[in-house]
C-alpha cells in the first residue's frame, strides 16, 4: 500500500530535505513506498524537487500552491483524496518570517507572517485531520522552531507565530489521541534555509543543515504505528543563534 505523504513549503530548505529522504528511505526498505505530494509556491523548484524524488524511484504529485490561500489548498486536499482516497501524512513545513526591532513591524508585516503561519497552518490542518479522523490512521508534523517556547528580540511576529502553531499541536494532540493519529511537534534551532538570507561565513559554519532535521522527521514517521515520538527538538551544538 502506497504512503500519501503531503509536504508544504516543500520546494526549499528542510521541506525540500524531508522529501528527498523519504525518496530515499523507499529504496533502503522495500515495503515502504511513499507517493509524496509536494507544494510550494514556487514551480521550478517543484519540478526539480520531483525530477530528484523521480530519479529514487519515488511517485511525486506537484502543486504549484500558497497555503495562505485556503481555497486553493482546500481544491488540493479534496484532489488527493479523490485520486488516492487518503492521506497518511501531512507535514507542515511551510513558514515565513520577518525579524526587525520591536517597534519598525507594520500591519503588513503582521498579514503577511500569520496568513501562512496561523490561518494557513490551521486550516489545512483541520482539513486534513479530519481525513484521518474518519481513516482512523495518519500522522501530522508541525515543523515549528525553538522559537515556539523561546522568545529572540528581533523576532516578536515570528515568535508569536510559532507560539500559536505549538498551541495547535497541543489541542490537535488532544482529539489525534481518540482516533489513533500521531501528532509530532518538530523544533529545529538556526537552521541554513533561504529565509535567513545572506549569511556571513562565520555564522553558517554553526548552523544546522536541512539534512539534519529531515532524517529523524522520516525515521519518526517509520516507526511502528502504536508509537509516537511527539518532539524532536535541535539546535547547533554550540546553542541558540541570536539570542
Amino acid at each position: 500500500m502506497k504512503h500519501i505523504v503531503m509536504i508544504t513549503g516543500a520546494g526549499k530548505g528542510i521541506g525540500r530535505a524531508i522529501a528527498l529522504d523519504f525518496a530515499k528511505a523507499s529504496r533502503n526498505i522495500p515495503e515502504f513506498e511513499p507517493l509524496l505530494v509536494l507544494v510550494s509556491r514556487t514551480l521550478s523548484d517543484l519540478e526539480s524537487l520531483a525530477s530528484e524524488c523521480t530519479n529514487l524511484g519515488t511517485e511525486t504529485v506537484i502543486h504549484e500552491a500558497d497555503i495562505a490561500m485556503t481555497t486553493q489548498m482546500d481544491r488540493i486536499v479534496a484532489g488527493t483524496v479523490e485520486r488516492f482516497g487518503r492521506i497518511d501524512c501531512l507535514v507542515n513545513n511551510a513558514g515565513v518570517g520577518r525579524f526587525k526591532d520591536l517597534g519598525e513591524f507594520t500591519m503588513e508585516d503582521m498579514h503577511y507572517t500569520m496568513s501562512t503561519n496561523v490561518k494557513g497552518t490551521f486550516f489545512l490542518t483541520q482539513s486534513v485531520f479530519e481525513i484521518m479522523r474518519r481513516q482512523r490512521s495518519g500522522h501530522l508534523f508541525f515543523i515549528t522552531s525553538v522559537a515556539a517556547e523561546k522568545p529572540f528580540r528581533s523576532s516578536a511576529l515570528y515568535c508569536m507565530s510559532k507560539f500559536a502553531q505549538k498551541g495547535l499541536v497541543e489541542v490537535i494532540r488532544l482529539h489525534a489521541r481518540e482516533c489513533n493519529v500521531r501528532v509530532t511537534n518538530v523544533m529545529p534551532g538556526a537552521v541554513h534555509t533561504p529565509m535567513w538570507g545572506d549569511v556571513p561565513d562565520d555564522m553558517r559554519r554553526i548552523m544546522m543543515l536541512p539534512e539534519d532535521i529531515s532524517g529523524p522527521v522520516v525515521n519518526t514517521y517509520l516507526l511502528p504505528a502504536r508509537t509516537v515520538t511527539e518532539e524532536l527538538v535541535f539546535r547547533p551544538a554550540g546553542g541558540d543563534i541570536n539570542e
